[in-house]
């Protein structure tokens, strides 16, 4: 056989292993002299409502299981979130908030009143996680307190009696049955959540209607805490919008146009605002064994996030200029089918590369607009939805998602600092993304906190950031990837989706870096 030439053997090479492309160039541009709003902390907020095995199992087994438990509640989920830095935990819903009565989940756990959960599954509720419990569990895990009360099926008397009960001090009836039942101290509560979705499983009300409740509520639901008169008050929260559309303009608008006229006898700090990553309704995406086009469609719809808040936020503005109402986003996040197999009402769901990607967009979309969202809460904190951490028994795996809070915790409370870039573009069939997303912020010790996202699911990106305002000297950080865009982490594989190092350069100024394809990247600039 005649020996090949060199032009034959390069020409058969490129066929058999075709050439890489070239990683694209991106360049950025860091001012960090001039900083914008601070990113509140609570946008990294979490959601636990009595849904599938969110509370029992999730975070509750009962002070006798064989699971290592603290007075009931699981370690390794305490662990696993304090690790995250939680801000504040929304409970009991949700759905589940407008039916729950509080006076079913305190006491003895033999003597509390076991009752049904119609919204999820039609499944028995025993009541045994009530109020007790759940304030030792965010104490437990070092968050504050956001407490839905029940204003579709309840009473403004319920409501009240309920914040008498968690939050006297002084010696009246209903503090010292919280003090009989194990707790003499008041507690704190961060926040108040007044309603859910009062537009739809929380009564049906329309603005007009649900506003005057609103005005009652507030006039009436009492934190009576000592701690809490001054600086430190407890903050209420309207039901706000439930999406996109004059529907939902209408709501803000009715709610805004009350609140710049309000009088001292009642008075809101928040509006509260939901928006599911769905494309189309009821959720029929799948979580697991999805291919590019679902990926691409997915994350095209949650971009969407953006215009949503700019549309809430400029009716907002025009009652509110100084922007003392916050926009809070306190249910967000991936909503796909149902695993099969499982019950339809639990929704549990796979969390996978693709939703650490979905998320880290979400939380830049909320940091770029930090003066007005100062409150989110993604939907849900464990086995449901887009859970941070999914349990079975005694086997906990941490999500995708937990990942990415994990490495946005340098961000919380720091101070928003402009990035300018030329995104580019990546293409699926006939949808179009932005190649890459980035946020910047600088922490109270003066370091610049830089995250980059390479949405593109095949090419890797070379990104250039140049930075005035900070004298970098180094820069170190950690990257998100995984093998294919549904990759997950399993009981069997919990490790398949997990940080790792990553290295960066800094030359004249400039850092440099490369990003692998849809990675979720965060480095820390020390000046």
């Amino acid at each position: 056989m005649r020996r090949l030439t060199t032009f034959a053997l390069v020409l058969i090479s490129t066929i058999l292993f075709p050439l890489s492309v070239a990683a694209q160039k991106i360049e950025l541009s860091i001012d960090a002299s001039k900083p914008g709003a601070k990113i509140d902390r609570n946008i990294f907020g979490q959601f636990a409502e009595h849904l599938g095995h969110g509370i029992y199992d999730g975070i509750w087994v009962g002070p006798d299981s064989s699971i290592p438990n603290t007075r009931g509640i699981r370690n390794d989920v305490v662990v696993a979130l304090k690790a995250l830095k939680v801000p504040n935990v929304r409970w009991p819903g949700g759905c589940f908030a407008d039916e729950y009565h509080w006076r079913n989940g305190i006491g003895p756990a033999e003597k509390r009143a076991v009752t049904l959960n119609p919204n999820w599954g039609g499944v028995i509720e025993p009541n045994t996680f009530g109020t007790h419990e759940f304030m030792d569990f965010i104490d437990q895990i070092g968050a504050e307190a956001y407490v839905s009360v029940n204003v579709g099926s309840g009473s403004t008397r319920e409501a009240a009696e309920w914040l008498e009960y968690m939050t006297a001090a002084q010696p009246t009836t209903l503090e010292k049955e919280r003090a009989g039942n194990g707790h003499p101290a008041p507690y704190k509560i961060g926040y108040l959540g007044i309603g859910n979705e009062s537009w739809d499983c929380g009564g049906n009300m329309t603005p007009d209607y649900y506003l005057d409740e609103l005005k009652i509520y507030s006039r009436f639901v009492r934190n009576f805490n000592p701690d809490q008169q001054n600086k430190h008050q407890m903050l209420k929260i309207a039901v706000g919008p439930g999406g996109e559309g004059a529907r939902w303009m209408e709501w803000t608008e009715t709610i805004m146009k009350a609140y710049q006229h309000h009088s001292w006898s009642w008075d809101i700090n928040g509006l509260s605002m939901h928006s599911y990553t769905v494309v189309k309704w009821p959720p029929s995406y799948a979580s697991m064994g999805f291919g590019e086009t679902e990926y691409a469609q997915i994350l095209k719809s949650t971009l969407a996030m953006d215009d949503l808040i700019k549309e809430h936020s400029a009716i907002m503005d025009k009652y509110d200029p100084e922007k003392k109402v916050a926009l809070v986003v306190d249910e967000w996040g991936g909503w796909y089918a149902p695993l099969p197999g499982t019950n339809p009402g639990f929704l549990e769901q796979q969390n996978s590369m693709r939703d650490a990607i979905l998320a880290a967009l979400n939380l830049n979309i909320f940091a770029h607009h930090a003066d007005r969202v100062r409150g989110a809460n993604i939907a849900q904190m464990i086995n449901v939805l887009q859970a941070m951490i999914l349990t079975d028994k005694e086997k906990v795996v941490l999500t995708p998602t937990y990942y990415v809070f994990k490495m946005y915790v340098p961000f919380q409370d720091a101070t928003f600092v402009p990035v300018a870039f030329d995104a580019g573009k990546c293409t699926h069939d006939d949808i179009t993304l932005p190649r890459v997303d980035a946020v910047a912020a600088r922490d109270a010790a003066g370091k610049l906190w830089l995250e980059i996202t390479n949405l593109d699911p095949n090419q890797s990106a070379e990104i250039e950031a140049s930075l005035t305002g900070i004298n970098a000297k180094s820069a170190s950080g950690e990257t998100l990837t995984a093998p294919r865009v549904d990759s997950v982490n399993n009981f069997d594989a919990p490790n398949t989706v997990v940080p790792k190092p990553i290295s960066a350069k800094i030359r004249d100024g400039k850092v440099t870096l490369k990003l692998e394809p849809k990675s979720v990247t965060v480095i820390s600039v020390s000046p």
